[in-house]
């Protein structure tokens, strides 16, 4: 008998309304096992920091402390400064749990649903493993003379040896898992001082991970290859910046945003799980939406906690919806994001 408790920020735009057929179909899918999922909802987002000024306290990171996962809809509102809830809430909780695996699947689990030709299902089945707490997402840098002519803009890369090697060791392990090559990805011919570091830390790694087929590739030979030859990539480990870049990419190669899946991994602690696609104001509201990756998401969770045929299951249920073109209209089909989700159910 497994029981998880499950924290839920559904957050701002589209994500209320897909994180509910993401729970959905959690809760469909754990009917007549022995899993029992308790879910608890958060108001973080931009209505509760426009009514009390808080974006998110820290009583209120401990208190998601005490949860098994974290289920995140959306963050991001047209009313509030960009930055401030992306900041506060998503890089807040990621630097707080240390959540320092960005794990992005890429899996084209359709043909008809990638632009690219000659392409069949499966044979685009790739995973970048990003680092998810440094970088330059890690907050150094600077103004000097801030609106003046002489204006200086200083934004830093930092790299730790800890925050590589851990990362790096991360990806030689789920390589190894998956029986994949392991592909480091930089600029170390330009960013000499940062990428040696991963350079060295993935060499001195390769070694003790012999069974891995252990490769290297510029950031910019990857974007052509992902869209020439993505057959021959397996997974992937890079930094913070190039990781968010090619993954956005991925996801278009995969059918588009409302098919990416975002874990923010930390892989002893708390771990949290979101769609990619963002708050979507414009069509908030109009149960238009793509619930896909927030179901998916929702599966990548399950696989996480430990319960792999739910999130086997649940993921064959999307593959057979795409299959059938029972999509939403963003892929071409004429579902409502309440009946994507009560079709997933159905197939379950």
């Amino acid at each position: 008998m497994a029981e998880f408790d499950i924290a839920v920020i559904p957050g701002d735009g589209i994500g209320p309304e897909v994180v509910d057929e993401g729970a959905k179909v959690l809760k469909k899918a754990a009917e007549g096992s022995d899993l029992t999922l308790n879910f608890a909802e958060f108001p973080f987002g931009a209505d509760h920091y426009l009514k009390s000024g808080e974006v998110l306290s820290d009583e209120s990171r401990e208190e998601l402390g005490e949860y098994d996962a974290i289920y995140l809809g959306a963050v991001g509102d047209p009313r509030v400064e960009p930055g401030v809830l992306e900041k506060g809430i998503l890089l807040n909780l990621r630097f707080y749990f240390e959540q320092y695996v960005n794990l992005r699947p890429i899996r084209l689990r359709h043909e008809r649903y990638s632009p690219l030709k000659g392409v069949e299902a499966g044979e685009i089945d790739m995973t970048v493993v990003r680092e998810n707490t440094e970088g330059l997402y890690a907050d150094s840098g600077g103004f000097l003379r801030r609106n003046t002519e002489q204006e200086v803009a200083v934004q830093e890369m930092v790299n730790t040896h800890h925050g590589v090697e851990r990362v790096v060791e991360y990806a030689f392990e789920y390589a190894e898992s998956r029986d994949d090559s392991l592909m480091l990805c930089d600029k170390s011919n330009v960013l000499g001082y940062a990428h040696d570091l991963w350079q060295r830390v993935f060499a001195d790694l390769s070694e003790k991970y012999s069974g891995v087929e252990a490769r290297h590739q510029y950031v910019d030979a990857l974007t052509m290859k992902m869209v020439r030859d993505p057959g021959d990539i397996d997974t992937v480990v890079t930094c913070n910046m190039f990781g968010d870049i090619i993954t956005d990419l991925g996801a278009e190669l995969q059918g588009g945003m409302g098919m990416a899946v975002s874990a923010n991994i930390n892989p002893g602690g708390v771990s949290m799980f979101e769609p990619v696609h963002g708050s979507a104001p414009d069509i908030a509201g109009e149960n238009a939406a793509n619930p896909l990756a927030a179901i998916l998401a929702a599966a990548a969770m399950m696989e996480e906690l430990g319960d792999e045929e739910i999130a086997d299951r649940i993921r064959s249920s999307v593959d057979r919806a795409l299959a059938e073109e029972r999509i939403t209209v963003d892929m071409g089909g004429d579902l409502t994001t309440e009946e994507m989700g009560d079709f997933i159910c159905s197939l379950l």
